[in-house]
C-alpha cells in the first residue's frame, strides 16, 4: 500500500506534543498532594499505585500492606543537582499516598490494585477529550456542576470523583486520572503504529509498504507482519487518523468492502436460527462471551455512548437526566440469557460442538477445515470451560476466514477488474482493499460487491445473504 510518510511525521509530532501536555497535567495535579510527584514517571504503573493506592491491604495476603510512602530513581530531566554532589543523570525522589479508601475492583493476580487503562479509566470517568486539555482550573460552581461545560454533568465523573471529596478537587481529580488514561492511548498509538509505518526495517519501495501475510492463526484468518498491516486502531480510537496515511496514487482510487456482521451470519447459517435476523440488527457477538466478557462489553460500549441502557424506575421514583453508566455482572448474566431465550438453537448447536469437541477433539468450520482440541477431558473447569468457548468460536470465526478467503479468490479470477486496472492490495479480516483508476471506480466497486456477495465461484451457498459495504475514496481513512 501507498504510505503518505510526511503525514505519519505530522501526526507523530502531534502525538508527542499532546502526550506532554497529558504528562505536566497529571504532574500538576499530583504535585499538589505530593511535591515530588512534580518528577514522577508517569509510564510507571509502580509509582502511579504508589500515589493512588498507598497504605492498601492486598488482597490475598491478609496483613500485607503497600507502603505510604516510597522512594524512586527517575531520570534527572531538569538537571537539578543534589547537595555535595555533581550534576547526574538520575535523581531520587518520593512519593507518597495522596488519597485514602480509593474504591476499585480490578487487582493484579499478586492482589495488589492493578493500574491498567480500564482501572484508571473507571476511576476518571468519561471525561470529554477536549476537556482534558483545555481546563486546568476548574471552578466549583453550579454553572460547571449543571453540565454546561462536561455535557453529561456530575454522573459522567468516575469514583476518584468522592474519594477527592467531590466539588472542585473530584472534578480536579477525574480530569488528571483521564489525562493519565490519555498518555497510556497516546503512547500505545505512537509504538504500536505510527513508528512501526515509518521503520526503516520494513520493505518499502517508490512510497509503498509490502508486509508479509501468513495463514498461521487457529481460526484460519490471515495473520501480517513487517509491519502489521492489519493492526489499526479501530476507528473511534484513531484519533490521529492514521488510515489516511494510506493513499492511493495521483489518478487512482481505493475500494475498501467489508461485509455486515459476517460472524452474525454464519452463525445463523451454522444453526439455522431465524431469529439471528434480528441480532444483525442489534449487532451483538454474543455467541461465545461468558457473563463477565459480556459486563466489560456493555460497559465499554455504554462509556463510549454507543448504547443507551433501558432504566425502571420503581414506583415514586423519577427516570434520571443522564444515562446510567453502571451495569453490574448480575445483569450482563441477565442480558445473555435473554438473548438465548429467543435463540434455542444456537444453545443447541453449541452444546454439540462442545460435545464433538469432546469426543472427536476437533471441530469444522463451513468448508470442512478442522480446529484440534486434543485432551479436552484432562483438563480441569475452568481451562475446559476456556477451550470450550475456543471450539464454539473456531466454527464461526473459521468460516467467517472461509468465506473471506474465498471471496479474495473470486476478486483475483474477475477478468473484468484486470480490464479496468484494479488490484487487491490487502485483507483485513472481512474487508478488502483494491486500488485502480479513479475514472472506473463506480464500475469496479460494483463488480466488488457482487464478487464477496457470491464468493463461491459466483454463487452464495449460505441460507443468509451476504450484505457487503464498499466505498471509493483517495485514502483509507476516507472510505471509512
Amino acid at each position: 500500500m501507498l504510505v503518505d510518510r510526511g503525514y505519519l511525521s505530522e501526526i507523530e509530532k502531534a502525538a508527542i506534543a499532546e502526550r506532554k501536555l497529558a504528562a505536566d497535567k497529571f504532574r500538576k495535579w499530583a504535585s499538589k498532594y505530593c511535591p515530588d510527584a512534580k518528577y514522577m514517571n508517569v509510564n510507571s504503573d509502580i509509582q502511579i499505585r504508589q500515589l493512588l493506592f498507598g497504605g492498601i491491604e492486598n488482597r490475598h495476603k491478609s496483613g500485607e500492606t503497600w507502603p505510604h510512602s516510597k522512594t524512586f530513581k527517575v531520570l534527572n530531566e531538569e538537571s537539578v543537582a543534589t547537595e555535595g554532589k555533581k550534576t547526574s543523570k538520575y535523581r531520587t525522589i518520593k512519593l507518597c499516598s495522596i488519597v485514602e479508601d480509593l474504591k476499585i475492583d480490578m487487582f493484579t493476580p499478586s492482589g495488589w490494585p492493578t493500574v491498567s487503562g480500564d482501572a484508571l479509566r473507571s476511576l476518571a470517568g468519561k471525561i470529554p477529550t477536549e476537556y482534558i486539555y483545555t481546563i486546568d482550573d476548574i471552578q466549583d460552581d453550579d454553572e460547571y456542576t449543571s453540565g454546561s461545560e462536561n455535557p453529561d454533568g456530575n454522573s459522567s465523573y468516575g469514583t476518584a470523583y468522592e474519594a477527592f471529596g467531590g466539588g472542585k478537587n473530584g472534578k480536579e481529580a477525574c480530569h488528571a486520572i483521564a489525562a493519565l488514561c490519555e498518555i497510556c492511548s497516546i503512547d500505545s498509538l505512537i509504538s504500536n503504529f505510527i513508528l512501526p509505518l515509518q521503520g526503516d526495517h520494513i520493505s518499502c519501495a517508490e512510497g509503498r509498504i509490502h508486509c508479509s501475510l501468513n495463514i498461521n492463526t487457529e481460526t484460519g484468518r490471515l495473520s501480517a507482519r513487517t509491519p502489521n498491516l492489519q493492526n489499526q486502531p479501530a476507528l473511534e480510537k484513531d484519533r490521529y487518523r492514521i488510515r489516511q496515511a494510506f493513499v492511493a496514487a495521483p489518478g487512482n482510487s481505493l475500494i475498501v468492502a467489508d461485509y455486515g456482521q459476517l460472524e452474525l451470519r454464519i452463525l445463523a447459517h451454522l444453526t439455522n436460527c431465524k431469529s439471528m435476523l434480528h441480532a444483525f440488527k442489534a449487532g451483538g457477538d454474543f455467541h461465545s462471551r461468558t457473563a463477565m466478557n459480556m459486563y466489560q462489553h456493555i460497559r465499554d460500549a455504554v462509556q463510549e455512548k454507543k448504547v443507551l441502557l433501558e432504566w425502571h424506575p420503581q414506583p415514586g421514583q423519577e427516570k434520571p437526566p443522564v444515562p446510567l453508566l453502571k451495569v453490574s455482572v448480575k445483569e450482563a448474566r441477565d442480558t445473555l440469557k435473554l438473548w438465548y431465550r429467543d435463540r434455542k438453537e444456537v444453545l443447541a448447536w453449541q452444546k454439540s460442538q462442545k460435545k464433538l469437541a469432546s469426543e472427536k477433539g476437533e471441530v469444522y468450520t463451513l468448508l470442512g477445515r478442522s480446529r484440534h482440541f486434543p485432551y479436552l477431558t484432562q483438563y480441569g473447569p475452568g481451562q475446559r470451560g476456556h477451550i470450550e468457548r475456543a471450539a464454539i468460536n473456531a466454527p464461526v470465526q473459521g468460516s467467517a476466514a472461509d468465506v473471506a478467503m474465498c471471496a479474495m479468490l473470486e476478486i483475483e479470477r474477475n477478468v473484468r477488474l484486470k480490464e479496468l486496472g484494479w488490484r487487491l492490495l490487502l485483507q483485513v479480516h472481512d474487508e478488502v482493499i483494491l486500488e485502480g483508476p479513479s475514472e472506473s471506480a463506480e464500475v469496479a466497486k460494483a463488480i466488488v460487491v457482487e464478487c464477496m456477495s457470491k464468493p463461491f465461484y459466483g454463487t452464495n451457498i449460505l441460507n443468509v445473504d451476504l450484505a457487503v459495504d464498499a466505498k471509493c475514496a483517495k485514502s483509507w481513512y476516507a472510505a471509512k
